[in-house]
């Protein structure tokens, strides 16, 4: 009877396996196939390793890139630089988010709330208190008690939130009632100080908050506290996205470049153009804000993609990027030359000293313009130069790692720059030049593109890697 039982036992756990599992573990977890899908308006870079740094002439004597090989993971990069109609919708985002928040404070403080009309159409969404509904499960009511029932920080109105769905009037003729004018009084620059007698709303409220995590110093901690560790490394930083227009007169004092200031980053004409004037801490901001639309817009829609993740590429992955695949280019479409066969320039960038229009370009150009590299990305030479993680420091070659390098935590306010702008010659327009300016300071040519890291080892297959040449594909 026993030995009937236990072979029972050993036929029941047999079964319970499942199909093509013999009690082995050869099949694992049965799990979904994981496809990535391919970020709107990015281009796939598949990792490998290459001679990163100088290895043609330096002309200036810099001496800052010596050549070495370095191998990078896969990732994603924009095609283009950021234009001004992608960090246009940054800004109204911000915009409109204080906007919201000034409103629902006001209702706050007059005790309206949407059964009250006007500006209590905009009064926070309170919470539901889940101890007034028996049908919450045990997970709702955990994440009201500990997380929805308290303030997030020092902010009163932390956590609280907006109500996105009541529509703003623009109209002043339509506000809907005094407190409404009230707030939008508030936040526009007074009537005394506009220009034209134009209406202008006051960017220097257009201030974007967000946290991140500090995984190095995470990982590096070694104390022994446990309690609040994790919020002990989460950093919160308040940057004002809007992008500094004087630079357009600033960085050329004896130039007329004030129809630029007044109209290069709103015009309809330049949308299509790269963002400039703006600074390192903005571009990171950009990237954050981009991270968080992408997860909101996934979680509406109850997909799961965890992985996006934007940020701006540090300088290795942007040489690799430039590149192209080419072995050894002196320029993205390989060199040595800037023009093709029928001497058309291949970037924007200052050919002569004082003719910035040969190219095709007085300024910049329009963020697809001119041919893209051997991974279909435009203008990784000339036009404007991009902002990259990394800090500038001459041996810094030296102190990377060969595999996969990572910009190193650093005080030093120095970034690199690369690529080269539409006011520069063409040694600034080689993959491997370095430039550098203040993480703080804004540029009229400078701007800057995002990458995303992407899962699995897509490495690339040297078989059939381009080779360089002049203007090679």
């Amino acid at each position: 009877m026993k030995k009937f039982i236990t072979l029972t036992a050993v036929a029941s756990l047999m079964f319970s396996c499942g199909s093509g599992d013999r009690g082995e573990l050869l099949e694992g977890t049965q799990g979904k196939r994981w496809i990535t899908e391919k970020p709107q308006g990015m281009a796939f870079i598949p990792g490998g390793s290459f001679t990163m740094g100088k290895t043609h002439e330096d002309l200036l004597g810099a001496e800052d890139a010596p050549a070495r090989s370095v191998t990078i993971g896969s990732m994603y990069m924009d095609e283009t630089e950021v234009t001004n109609n992608q960090y246009r919708k940054f800004v109204e985002f911000v915009k409109d988010s204080i906007v919201r928040t000034r409103l629902a404070i006001m209702a706050d403080e007059m005790g309206m709330d949407a059964t009250a009309g006007g500006i209590g159409a905009f009064a926070f969404q309170e919470v539901q208190d889940p101890s007034l509904n028996q049908n919450q499960t045990a997970y709702d009511r955990y994440m009201y008690d500990n997380y929805y029932s308290m303030a997030m920080d020092d902010d009163e109105y932390a956590g609280r939130r907006l109500n996105k769905k009541a529509r703003l009037v623009t109209d002043p003729r339509r506000y809907p009632d005094e407190y409404y004018v009230e707030v939008m009084d508030s936040l526009y620059i007074p009537a005394t100080q506009n220009l034209n007698g134009m209406v202008t709303f006051d960017v220097q409220k257009l201030n974007f908050k967000y946290s991140w995590w500090d995984e190095n110093a995470y990982i590096n901690d070694s104390s022994n506290e446990v309690r609040n560790r994790q919020a002990k490394f989460l950093k919160t930083e308040i940057i004002n996205v809007y992008p500094d227009t004087t630079t357009w007169v600033k960085n050329f004092n004896y130039s007329y470049n004030e129809p630029m200031f007044r109209e290069y980053f709103w015009h309809e004409a330049y949308g299509e153009y790269p963002v400039v004037g703006v600074t390192q801490h903005q571009a990171k901001a950009f990237a954050a804000w981009r991270t968080l639309y992408k997860k909101a817009y996934t979680s509406d829609r109850k997909m799961n993609h965890n992985l996006y993740e934007y940020r701006i590429p540090n300088e290795s992955e942007w040489e690799y990027a430039a590149r192209g695949g080419l072995k050894n280019a002196m320029y993205p479409w390989g060199g040595p030359y800037t023009t093709d066969e029928k001497a058309c320039f291949l970037a924007n960038f200052k050919p002569d000293r004082g003719d910035y229009a040969i190219d095709g370009a007085l300024y910049t150009a329009e963020a697809r313009s001119y041919k893209p590299n051997g991974y279909n990305l435009y203008n990784m030479a000339g036009n404007v130069a991009e902002w990259t993680e990394s800090a500038y420091d001459e041996g810094s070659y030296i102190m990377q790692s060969g595999l996969k390098p990572k910009a190193r935590a650093t005080t030093n306010p120095l970034k690199v720059v690369r690529g080269g702008s539409w006011r520069d010659p063409h040694y600034f327009l080689q993959v491997a030049t370095r430039d550098k300016e203040n993480a703080d300071s804004a540029r009229c040519y400078i701007g800057f593109r995002t990458v995303v890291s992407a899962p699995g080892p897509g490495l690339l297959n040297e078989a059939n890697a381009p080779q360089s040449g002049r203007n090679a594909r």
